[in-house]
Formats: structure tokens, C-alpha cells, sequence
């Protein structure tokens, strides 16, 4: 429920046009008319099950906004095995945060971002613990429908609401800033490559690197040449002002954030982006694919550590840094996905295996961020170059014409690009439905909102174009919400209320919740 959507929002495998019936949409308009009689208390006026129509011609929204078929169940739950319910957590939590975790670790030492790592998975498992429970908590409603934000509601009424909008909307508009910046980057290198394939060029890099195939450089050791194009041209064909205008025209931060907005902008106006969802699967090929490069990497240069607990290294950074608390802004955002947890358990086909899923997923999670981060930190060429050379975003660590860092850049450029009209969708319905009731009330409205969110990524790829910190202080904030203040305040009301509530709770919540004010704070004095 509810069960009918218009046909042009249904996801089907079959060409069917009619798809819904008109019994069934005429009893779709009744019961949403009967339901704003009662409060949502009273079950008297909820339709009981014999009046629905067959299951076959029952459909339920997604978090996307499209709609998909339910196979054989009216329970409100879905069929998928353990397994998938596992592996669609591990897809959505897993995102552009892997590209910075080595400059995290880099940032708070070795062993300290070992740590810190695994104590942050464990404590960002335990809020969303909280977040799966929390409706739980609730006496006398029905709250099989609600999501975390109607939670938020119930407990804080429209503070809770107007709150969780706004940190939502900071976490998805964070997401499309960082988008822009990588797609920037990854579209900028990718032309490069071509260009200098094309026309038989040979790519000397001013920056400081090591020799030979295995080629790792160090673009922040050149602060003093424009970070833009920072590259000697030796070219055996062509002529240099072919050269030169390509490099006016191809500007990593002046003109290539630009030209994305002629591909983003009309399809972030679409009504419906269902098409774009079809490509999801990319995102899973992406993180495998990163798995593999770091593993070949790694067997390549092998092992460079060298600990130092109290002395300065010029190669190597201390085991323990004061700026740790970057690596714990990054993630937060690393581990968050408390906004949709429950929409995804929902599919989950054995429910009491919620938790034990949940668990087995942030431990997939934090190993995969674990190995890709320790990996890259330790197989860091520590002679010749400094650990302090590594980047952002690690790809930006192997040079343009390193082969499996383009197809690695080729991969995430197309993922990006089919995910961002998804982000946008999401925060157009989120706002827009917020404030006018409907997901697109004119394209005027559509397209300020848009040229808005396209606007702020364009400046941030121009003058800021840091992902680390932009991951780091958008996570640091929607996770103090969502992740650190929500759930324990939640759930230290509801063991009030029952008269529950020890003394032990009740420090361990103030604890988490005074760390999460502190992980924001830190954002902005480290």
C-alpha cells in the first residue's frame, strides 16, 4: 500500500500497458480517502487484505521512486534470501569514501587509522542498530510503513521532521558535490589519455614520481606548477599549438567541470530517472575492479612501512597523528546509511535475521575499507617518495597513461554519471514534496533547484576540489543526526517512557552523542 502507481513509474520485465486496472485504481483513491478520516492509531478504517487486489497486481514504491511487482506476498515484506539482503547493504554503503580512505589513514598514522577504522564500524553498527529498532519503540501505531525520518517526527514532532530534512539533503547534496568533483577529474584524465594516444604523445611528468612501469607520482610535491595540467609534453608527431590549445580547452578545474553540465543538467530534469537504476550493477563492478588494482599495485611495489611512534621521518608519518579526527569525518559518511537501513531489511525475506545481516555486511564493509586503505598506505613507495604524497583520491597517485588506473577511471566515470540523476531525483522529491506536495510541481521549479545543486558542484570542482574534505565535513554533519544524536536520543526517550531507563544507558548515550558533537566540531579546527 499503497498498490497503484501510474504506469509509466513501473519497472516491469513485460510490455503489458495495462497494468493496473481500473477497480484497482479507483480502490487505491478510496482508501487514501478513508485514511485521512483516523488517526493513524485507529486501525478501524485501514483496508483489511480481501478487498486488495491479487498480489500479482500489487506494486510498491522503491526508495528511487519507481515502482516494482511484488511477487506473491501482501505481508509488506519482500523475498530476498540473507545473502542479497547482505550484499544490496554492502552495494549502497560502498561509495566514493573508498577513494579517500588511504589519505584518512595517512592522515591519523598507521595503526591509529587501523583502530579507529574498526572502532567506528563497530560504533556506527550499534546506532543503526538503534535506527532498525527504533519503531519498535512506538506503542498503539502501526509503523510497518515508516522510515527513520517518521521516527524523527513521532519523537520531535516538526523539529524532528524539518531536522532529518535538512541533514538528509546535506548528506545527498554532499554526495553530488564529490560526484562532480571525481567525474571532473576522472573525465579529465580519461580525455588526456586519449588525446595523448591518439596523437602519439609522450607524457613526461614534472611532478616527482618513481622511475620505471610502475610508475606512482606525487601531484601535491608540485604545488608550485599549476596543479591543472601539470605535465611535460614530449611528443614525436604533431605540432605544439595543437598541444597548446588542447591544453587551454582541456583544463582539469576552468573548463572540464563546464562541460559536464550539457550531459548532467537535462537528465537531472527528467521526471523519472528508473533508467538510470538499471545500471546499479556498475557500481558493484567498480568496487571490484578497485579491489584488483590495489591488489596488483600492492604485488607490484610491495611493502613500504617503517614505524615511528615519536620521531620524525621525512618518508614516513607517525603511527599517531593529531588530524585522526579527518579519517573519522570521512567515515561517517564511510558507514552511513542509517537514512534508508530499514527500507532495505524491508526486502529482507527472513526478518529476524535482520540484525545478524546488518552485522555481516558492516564487517564486509569496514574489511573491504580496511584492505584497500591499509594496502594502498603500505605498498606507497616510502623511498623515494614520502607518505604524505598520497592523494585524496589515490588514483591521482598513478599518472594519466597508467592503463588500469583509465579503465579504473573509465568504470567510475560511467557509474557516476548514471548514479547522479538518481541523487538529484532523490533530493528533488525530498525538498520539493517537503515544501509543495508534489515531486515536480513545474519545470521551473525542477530547474532552479537543479542549476542550484549543479551550480554548487561546478564552484567546488573550481575553486575546492578536495574530496577528502568535502566527504569528511558533509559526513561529519548528516552523521551527527542521523547517525550519533537520533537513534541514542530515540531510544533514551522510549526507555523513559517505559520506566527503563539505568543510569548506565544513560551515560553510554550521552557518551555517543557528545562524540559525534565532537567529530563535527574537530572537522573544522583540524
Amino acid at each position: 500500500r499503497p498498490f497503484h502507481v501510474e504506469p509509466t513509474n513501473i519497472v516491469s520485465a513485460n510490455d503489458d500497458m495495462q497494468r493496473v486496472t481500473d477497480e484497482a485504481s479507483a480502490m487505491n483513491k478510496r482508501i487514501h480517502y478513508y485514511s485521512r478520516l483516523a488517526s493513524p492509531a485507529d486501525r478501524a478504517l485501514i483496508a483489511p487484505d480481501h478487498v486488495l487486489p491479487a498480489p500479482e497486481e500489487i506494486y510498491v514504491y522503491s526508495p528511487l521512486g519507481t515502482a516494482f511487482k511484488v511477487d506473491s506476498c501482501t505481508d509488506g515484506y519482500g523475498k530476498n534470501s540473507s545473502v542479497v539482503t547482505i550484499f544490496m547493504i554492502w552495494n549502497t554503503m560502498m561509495g566514493t569514501s573508498i577513494l579517500s580512505i588511504p589519505w584518512g589513514i595517512k592522515q591519523a598514522g598507521f595503526t591509529s587509522g587501523i583502530i579507529l577504522i574498526l572502532l567506528m564500524g563497530i560504533l556506527t553498527l550499534y546506532c543503526c542498530y538503534r535506527v532498525v529498532k527504533s519503531r519498535k519503540t512506538i506503542p498503539l501505531i502501526d509503523t510497518s510503513n515508516w522510515e527513520f525520518p517518521d521516527v524523527c517526527k513521532y519523537y520531535f514532532g516538526s523539529f524532528g521532521q524539518w531536522s532529518s530534512l535538512l541533514f538528509s539533503m546535506v548528506s545527498l547534496v554532499g554526495a553530488m558535490i564529490v560526484y562532480w568533483v571525481l567525474m571532473s577529474n576522472f573525465l579529465f584524465n580519461t580525455g588526456r589519455f586519449v588525446y595523448n594516444f591518439v596523437h602519439d604523445i609522450n607524457v613526461t611528468d614534472i611532478v616527482p614520481g618513481t622511475n620505471g612501469s610502475n610508475k606512482v607520482i606525487c601531484p601535491s610535491a608540485a604545488s608550485s606548477h599549476p596543479p591543472q595540467n601539470s605535465s611535460v609534453m614530449m611528443f614525436s608527431s604533431g605540432n605544439s599549438t595543437g598541444l597548446e590549445l588542447f591544453e587551454e580547452w582541456w583544463n582539469k578545474s576552468q573548463t572540464v567541470p563546464f562541460y559536464l553540465i550539457a550531459i548532467l543538467l537535462p537528465l537531472l530534469n527528467l521526471k523519472s530517472p528508473s533508467f538510470f537504476a538499471k545500471f546499479n550493477v556498475l557500481g558493484t563492478v567498480s568496487v571490484v575492479y578497485l579491489v584488483f588494482l590495489v591488489t596488483v599495485k600492492a604485488a607490484r611495489l610491495g611493502i613500504h612501512l617503517e614505524y615511528n611512534w615519536f620521531t620524525e621521518n621525512y618518508f614516513f608519518v607517525p603511527e599517531f597523528r593529531i588530524l585522526f579526527p579527518q579519517l573519522t569525518g570521512v567515515l561517517t559518511l564511510a558507514f552511513f546509511i542509517h537514512n534508508c537501513v530499514i527500507t532495505l531489511l524491508q526486502n529482507n525475506r527472513n526478518q529476524e535475521n535482520n540484525v545478524r545481516d546488518l552485522s555481516i555486511a558492516y564487517f564486509l564493509v569496514g574489511l573491504t575499507y580496511l584492505y584497500v586503505g591499509v594496502t594502498i598506505f603500505a605498498s606507497f613507495p616510502s623511498p623515494p617518495l614520502s607518505k604524505e604524497c598520497i592523494e585524496q583520491n589515490f588514483l591521482d597517485n598513478f599518472s594519466s597513461d597508467d592503463i588500469m588506473s583509465f579503465v579504473a577511471r573509465i568504470f567510475l566515470l560511467f557509474q557516476m554519471m548514471t548514479v547522479y540523476p538518481l541523487l538529484g531525483y532523490l533530493a528533488r522529491v525530498q525538498l520539493l514534496r517537503q515544501f509543495f506536495g508534489n515531486a515536480y510541481p513545474s519545470i521551473l521549479h525542477v530547474l532552479v533547484l537543479n542549476v542550484a545543486i549543479v551550480g554548487a558542484g561546478v564552484a567546488m570542482a573550481r575553486f575546492y576540489p578536495n574530496i577528502g574534505g568535502i566527504i569528511r565535513y558533509s559526513g561529519a554533519t548528516c552523521g551527527l543526526a542521523f547517525v550519533f544524536v537520533y537513534p541514542s536520543l530515540i531510544y533514551m526517550i522510549s526507555l523513559h517512557r517505559a520506566g527503563q531507563l539505568t543510569w548506565p544507558a544513560l551515560i553510554i548515550h550521552i557518551f555517543i552523542i557528545l562524540l559525534g558533537l565532537a567529530n563535527l566540531i574537530a572537522q573544522f579546527f583540524l
